[in-house]
């Protein structure tokens, strides 16, 4: 298994942007080095440089995060006979000196407030959901940590055991069943909900989803708002990587995301 896993890492890492068009461009300029194929080497080249520019455009960034996001947020008619609330683990930040060791990062944040703010409205118990990857605190327990300290919400269940969403799914459903509890409203960010969803569903969750980070309508006040940024490629990454999970899982291949 743990082979698999980091098979899984360093496949994704070396596909998805911006390592994957940096070696094609990379490739593409040792093909025109040697002079062989030189034409097709100058298209490997400008093919990864574009695809960069392209991925940092704010127009694309929203159009690939569309493609894949989940667009409306938590309906909370639907929540009504939801029996917990699962909030999905989004990554550390290690050793982070202002809080004396690890915290969470940004997307398990927003998922943990946007958590907080659901169980302050439904009164349900609160299970959260994320082990240790490379090393570190379990996410789960700096999850646990942040809720009850900062947002003072209770978690009845941290669970510390998975390394990927697939695994977040049937830990936590393991969990859950033992207290007879099969319909959770799951915390996400829109732009992976739909993958969440499955992985839950296929655990035997009934699932209510409550995505945060749900997109507005995109739109342009200024023109320089059309500038590549880091922003939007951060959004194209995140978007690329549902897409190339999307696919692995469509076709099994290694193994579930």
């Amino acid at each position: 298994m743990e082979a698999l896993f980091v098979l899984k890492k360093l496949v994704s890492g070396l596909i998805l942007p911006p390592t994957g068009p940096l070696l094609l461009s990379i490739a593409g300029l040792m093909l025109v080095q040697i002079n062989f194929r030189p034409r097709l080497g100058r298209a490997l080249a400008w093919t990864g440089v574009l695809t960069l520019m392209l991925l940092a455009w704010p127009p694309v960034s929203a159009l690939l995060t569309r493609a894949v996001a989940v667009g409306e947020a938590l309906d909370m008619a639907k929540a009504e006979h939801a029996q917990a609330i699962v909030v999905l683990g989004g990554g550390l930040r290690r050793n982070a000196l202002e809080y004396g060791g690890d915290t969470v990062g940004t997307l398990t944040l927003e998922r943990v407030r946007y958590g907080a703010y659901i169980a302050r409205r439904t009164r349900l118990p609160v299970l959260v959901t994320g082990g240790t990857v490379f090393g570190g605190s379990p996410e789960a327990e700096v999850m646990r940590k942040v809720l009850e300290t900062e947002f003072d919400v209770p978690v009845r269940w941290a669970e510390t055991g998975s390394r990927d969403t697939h695994q977040n799914a049937l830990n936590s459903a393991k969990l859950l069943s033992e207290a007879r509890i099969s319909r959770v409203i799951l915390v996400a960010h829109a732009v992976d909900m739909r993958r969440a969803r499955r992985e839950f569903t296929q655990a035997g969750m009934e699932v209510v989803p409550a995505p945060t980070g749900v997109a507005s309508r995109w739109s342009v006040d200024h023109p320089l708002q059309l500038l590549p940024n880091a922003g939007a490629f951060h959004g194209s990454y995140y978007a690329t990587y549902e897409m190339v999970a999307n696919v692995a899982a469509w076709f099994g291949l290694l193994g579930k995301s």
